[in-house]
């Protein structure tokens, strides 16, 4: 069998090692080398979702499995179920995509090297994470992926962007080791041997209540900075605020996921009780950050936290979704998974444009744009509606989906959630009054309209929300069986259904 997701891990590393070898003097055509890689990387997304059997969809397909570190137990072992693939599918949409939203951000050829050469080596470790089938495997990618992050961060943004990256790599880095420590736990609780970290030999062990609460608990920590959730969210504004926004959109828009990710298949999959055991606190938590980040998105005046924010809240509904363990939230949370990194990459593109234009992201200093540019303040609006959720929109499906199928087993949970919905109408509809409506002052009269390459950049991910907005079914095809093996794994009694 052709190794298609190694490949996919190779080709981006080994892309970014060619674009920083690459001489002075010939670096002026890095841009389209790196867009070419990425997009020969979505191509082979492509594939692998078309070749997926969506019959099979809670098996791991692609397998490829290999000897790493004998004496361990560790392997190179990569597949994908539906979650997976989505996931897969997804990093591979958005990252061609960084690459066109800043093509003109450096004029100097060596640092547009370095930031795309980044770009290339966390779209290599995104894909790998996100097939990882080996836990040691999956660890050390966790952990390898900051090092891109922290240069994307550090090296390109705005006046505080080294001060957001160490604040970045601190948060990352204690969440890392304290999963470290779960990760040497889990070892001795399993089965030993060549394969002793594969997932499929680390399922259903027997340990005692406490060893597995307390795995658990060190996984979930970190995969809840990741997320990220309330309380440990507060290195994202600062981020958002500071890095690039192309960098910021790959950042919450995918590699967050692996934050959500890490908990429908390891957390769930390998500590089913003591994740039933967690889920009323981890539920409230969820709710906190539904709430309280629709709340601080409408008081925030820069753009760029503004929909920082509103990922908290978006994030808290996903995770809602996982701890409500029912068929049709879990399955909900994964779609979210997908829309949400549509819609808020989507949102960071679109107030990047505008900061390229203006030079700043301060609402305040923007207002009556819809006149001048119609086209970019039609777009912006349907980009907003889609983080609202409006009925037709891709994010409304996943979230009607959490709420619903949460509702049997936490109701005053989807009652309080819901009230998330009303705040992003209005920290939505309040940022486009600011920013599109009112009247044009004289310094914004010759704002520049989108160009071809910015709706290049937007308008698919806009068909894609519309698509799966109409026939949602393409996405959740592949995440029933997933949904259902995880649910069956959860004691029904411990998790209150």
């Amino acid at each position: 069998m052709f190794p298609i997701l190694t490949v996919m891990v190779a080709l981006p590393a080994v892309g970014a090692a060619v674009l920083w070898a690459l001489p002075s003097g010939a670096r002026e055509r890095v841009r389209e080398i790196a867009l070419g890689i990425t997009v020969l990387e979505l191509a082979l997304a492509v594939a692998l979702f078309v070749q997926f059997d969506t019959a099979a969809a809670g098996d791991i397909q692609f397998s490829e499995t290999y000897s790493w570190i004998p004496q361990i137990g560790a392997s190179w072992a990569l597949g994908v179920n539906g979650i997976g693939l989505l996931m897969v599918v997804l990093a591979a949409i958005l990252t061609p995509l960084a690459v066109l939203a800043g093509w003109w951000e450096d004029r100097d050829a060596d640092r547009r090297t370095r930031y795309l050469a980044l770009i290339l080596l966390s779209e290599a470790f995104m894909v790998g994470i996100f097939a990882a089938r080996d836990v040691f495997l999956f660890y050390v990618l966790f952990e390898a992926m900051l090092i891109p992050l922290y240069f994307l961060i550090g090296s390109f943004g705005g006046a505080q962007r080294r001060y957001a990256a160490v604040k970045f790599l601190l948060y990352s880095l204690v969440g890392g080791l304290i999963m470290l420590a779960g990760v040497v736990a889990l070892y001795f609780q399993g089965p030993g041997g060549d394969e002793a970290f594969l997932t499929d030999n680390l399922t259903d062990l027997s340990m005692s209540t406490s060893t597995e609460r307390l795995i658990f608990l060190a996984f979930f920590f970190a995969f809840a900075i990741k997320a990220p959730m309330v309380p440990v969210h507060t290195w994202l504004p600062t981020v958002a605020e500071n890095a690039r926004p192309g960098t910021t959109a790959l950042l919450v828009a995918v590699l967050d996921k692996i934050g959500t990710f890490g908990m429908l298949t390891l957390c769930v999959a390998l500590f089913p009780e003591a994740a039933a055991w967690a889920a009323p606190v981890i539920i409230v938590f969820a709710v906190i950050s539904v709430v309280y980040g629709g709340l601080l998105a409408i008081g925030q005046r820069n753009m760029l936290r503004l929909v920082s924010f509103t990922s908290v809240s978006h994030f808290g509904i996903m995770v809602l979704g996982i701890f409500a363990f029912t068929q049709t939230s879990v399955e909900g949370a994964a779609l979210y998974m997908f829309n949400h990194g549509l819609s808020t990459g989507a949102l960071f593109f679109a107030v990047g444009f505008l900061i390229h234009r203006r030079g700043t992201a301060d609402v305040t200093e923007y207002g009556g744009l819809q006149r001048v540019v119609p086209v970019f303040a039609g777009t912006f609006l349907v980009i907003g509606l889609s983080a609202l959720a409006l009925p037709g929109l891709s994010p409304f499906i996943s979230e009607i989906m959490v709420l619903v199928g949460a509702f049997s087993v936490a109701k005053a949970a989807v009652i309080v959630s819901t009230f998330g919905v009303v705040l992003a109408a209005l920290y939505v509809l309040l940022t486009y009054q600011k920013v599109f409506t009112g009247p044009v002052p004289e310094a914004r009269a010759s704002f520049r309209e989108l160009t071809r390459r910015e709706r290049v950049v937007l308008w698919p991910l806009i068909a894609l929300m519309l698509v799966l907005g109409f026939l949602p079914g393409i996405a959740i095809d592949t995440l029933s069986d997933p949904a259902a093996d995880i649910v069956a794994t959860v004691p029904v009694e411990e998790a209150g259904q």
